[in-house]
């Protein structure tokens, strides 16, 4: 038997990227290649009056521009289709000539070169009559606030509620009351590689576009609906792809560089055309992670036991709807934490403002739910005087336990494992009296105070809420007596995770053969079934089983001498249900991952300065496909997490970015990076899992800034409900001015 599951084998990706051989968007060049440059509105809401390309048409070496009245259909959008292709007048729908945040594209031009496409850019006369903005959501939520879309009633498109028990009764069993309010920034996705992509139509006709994404056929689906082309007229190449964490869900230039590709073709043109935006054209031309407003209150009695919890949730959905409804979806349910609670309520909305959208973004609303759920256990432990992993144990979720939408979590519940897992390594130890802390708040210099925090939290695998869910995969075995070559084809994309040798090791296990003999084609809609999306956690699980499944298809035709053996199978999860409207009652997910974390900081009460000493990380994986490439995963997000939590700050004034490059966004660097991180990667067999894997891309991200906020809370004894926890905002908090 090969054993290739469970094995830290390199990358199959790794020496071309470190070689520089890897082929990215940016980086194909094709004969005779044509450059395209996008006109933004610059503005966050207006009406689009008049468009005059002439002069930018007459500048010698441009082939064409292209408005709204060019874009055979003229909307787009994951969830709904909301947004214009082109803003402008001209257009196939209505209200499309209005601009609702700055990243809106108003025309194309493609020229012969760059430098040409950008002096053209600046010769199209566009007429704007501005509107008012709407940048708070809270104020768009109000009836009397100006409409983003005329033909709405409301700023709000969606509104999720909770009822579980009895609240009232709940409060009055309760002998402590913790209230806060809650505020979580906006997060720049900053991939290392900005958007960019070729299109042209290929030897059989179809209008192609290479480009980075996360779903290469809901790429091809966006692209033939605004295009109105049916869809084996469209196809989607993913080459290397840098970085996507969600930021690529969306459509950035996958529909105007086919509509370009389209357009000159329609002329007698059959050039490729090539794009690649500026970081500050990237940061303003895709969707961030959601601001959020939450205000709650819990209530425990004073033996631990919550016994109620109210939570009002409020997302800054931006200018469009994106992926905020499912966003918004994982809040809802993970704004309670994963907790048995028996009396909950719980209203939360996704509101249009003339923001920068928000959309899917690593924990994908997870982040933002556990900030607020931790932040009220942390304190309700202290108002009790109770330990912070005591109180946990007294409430986590269990087998059979019923989650607040009151159904109970699949089979495979580890969360308290995973707690007891962290906490243990970060120094508490299980006392006659439960779980005590590790003593270390402490003065390190006089202006230093060290602290340590604790937070877990779970996250959803796979598309959640009764969103239809599949996964395809087709394998080939070839050979005589033996077989000398398999040949997996899935669609599933390689942002960086290291998906694709995990398809392959997973392949191998399946077909007990050496690695070396499997080659992978993927990410092509012309060979390759839809596998969803590469996000929610959700692809090495729902790969793993499609590949599982075409290998002992492919296996059983070769007993029987089937030559080439070829399978394809389709692998269903089971079903979730949405939100019942009234009091929320659904099975939101088929499976979860568990995680805790443990965070010690060093703070300058002098100048505020956040040091992360140590990091332990509890993540319960079901099975670690590549045990190196789970660590890096965790590494990774914590990593991400520090940035959000006392680093990016995203600033946003009237609808304006003021931070559209790296110099003013500030990211992590090397020596942000946490002192140590400690990686306990747990393996409790996810019972439907492939070789019982659970996903874990997201998990390790979900609890750090709670915990991060606990640590600060006790080195200094603030407690600090918004962030990034700059310098700036922590000497403000703590009541210390600069010296």
């Amino acid at each position: 038997m090969t054993i290739t599951v469970g094995r830290s084998i390199s990358r199959i990706d790794a020496v071309a990227k470190v070689k520089g051989e890897a082929v990215y968007p940016g980086d194909i060049q094709m004969p005779g290649m044509a450059f395209m440059k996008i006109l933004f509105a610059n503005r966050p809401h207006a009406i689009i009056r008049h468009i005059d390309t002439t002069k930018a048409e007459a500048l010698a070496g441009v082939l064409c521009v292209l408005t709204a009245k060019d874009v055979p259909n003229n909307e787009y959008g994951l969830i709904s289709p909301d947004q214009p292709v082109l803003c402008g007048p001209g257009s196939n729908k209505p209200f499309a000539d209005r601009v609702r945040f700055v990243g809106d594209q108003v025309a194309l031009v493609i020229a012969e070169s760059e430098a040409v496409a950008t002096k053209a850019l600046s010769l199209i006369e566009v007429a704007y009559e501005d509107l008012p903005v709407v940048s708070d959501p809270l104020v768009a939520m109000q009836l009397e606030s100006p409409k983003l879309f005329p033909d709405r009633d409301s700023n709000i498109f969606c509104h999720y509620r909770i009822r579980k028990g009895n609240l009232e009764a709940g409060f009055n069993q309760a002998d402590v009351i913790v209230e806060g309010v809650y505020q979580t920034p906006v997060q720049e996705h900053a991939y290392l590689q900005p958007e960019a992509g070729v299109s042209y139509i290929d030897e059989e006709g179809r209008v192609t576009v290479i480009v980075g994404g996360q779903w290469v056929h809901e790429d091809q689906e966006q692209i033939a609906h605004a295009l109105s082309l049916p869809l084996e007229k469209v196809r989607v190449i993913y080459p290397a792809i840098g970085g996507a964490f969600g930021g690529r869900e969306d459509m950035s230039v996958q529909i105007v560089l086919a509509l370009a590709a389209y357009r000159l073709a329609q002329k007698g043109i059959y050039r490729p055309i090539k794009i690649i935006w500026s970081r500050e054209e990237s940061i303003i031309g895709h969707h961030k992670r959601h601001a959020y407003y939450i205000k709650t209150r819990w209530g425990a009695t004073r033996e631990g036991k919550i016994t109620a919890a109210e939570v009002e949730v409020i997302a800054d959905g931006g200018a469009y709807m994106y992926t905020s409804t499912k966003v918004l979806g994982n809040a809802t349910l993970m704004c309670t934490g994963p907790y048995e609670i028996p009396n909950v309520s719980v209203d939360s909305y996704a509101v249009y403002t003339n923001n920068i959208p928000g959309g899917a973004f690593r924990g994908f609303g997870g982040p933002q739910g556990a900030f607020a759920a931790e932040s009220q256990m942390n304190k309700l432990a202290e108002a009790l005087g109770m330990d912070v992993v005591e109180i946990r144990e007294r409430n986590i979720l269990r087998e059979g336990s019923l989650l607040s939408v009151g159904t109970p979590l699949p089979k495979g519940v580890s969360i308290d494992k995973v707690m007891e897992a962290c906490a243990l390594k970060a120094g508490w130890i299980r006392g006659a009296n439960g779980w005590e802390r590790p003593v270390t708040s402490q003065s390190i210099e006089p202006s230093k105070k060290r602290g340590i925090g604790f937070a877990i939290s779970f996250k959803n695998v796979g598309f959640s809420f009764g969103a239809p869910e599949n996964c395809w995969a087709t394998i080939e075995l070839h050979g005589k007596e033996d077989i000398e070559e398999a040949v997996l084809y899935h669609a599933g994309a390689e942002v960086g995770q290291g998906s694709h040798t995990a398809f392959l090791q997973m392949a191998a296990e399946a077909l007990n053969l050496p690695i070396e003999k499997i080659r992978l084609v993927a990410s092509d809609t012309a060979y390759t079934k839809n596998s969803g999306s590469v996000s929610a956690s959700r692809m090495t699980f729902m790969a793993g089983n499609s590949i599982r499944g075409a290998a002992a298809l492919a296996l059983a035709k070769w007993q029987n001498e089937e030559r080439p053996a070829v399978a394809t199978y389709q692998y269903i999860p089971p079903r979730t249900t949405p939100y019942d409207p009234e009091t929320g009652k659904s099975e939101p997910n088929f499976s979860y991952g568990y995680t805790a974390e443990a965070v010690e900081v060093d703070v300058d009460i002098e100048t505020g300065q956040i040091r992360v000493r140590n990091v332990i990380c509890a993540d319960d994986v079901g099975k670690a496909v590549n045990p190196q490439q789970v660590q890096g995963q965790i590494e990774g997000a914590i990593v991400q997490a520090a940035g959000y939590g006392i680093l990016e700050n995203f600033i946003q004034q009237d609808g304006i970015p003021l931070t559209k490059t790296l110099s003013t966004y500030l990211i992590p660097t090397v020596l942000d990076v946490p002192d140590h991180v400690e990686s306990l990667i747990l393996e409790y067999p996810d019972p439907i899992g492939p070789f019982g894997a659970r996903g874990m891309g997201e998990m390790p991200y979900l609890p750090f800034v709670p915990a991060l906020t606990a640590a600060l809370h006790d080195a200094t004894g603030h407690w600090i409900d918004q962030f990034p926890l700059t310098p700036e905002k922590v000497l403000e908090e703590i009541g210390v001015s600069k010296r």
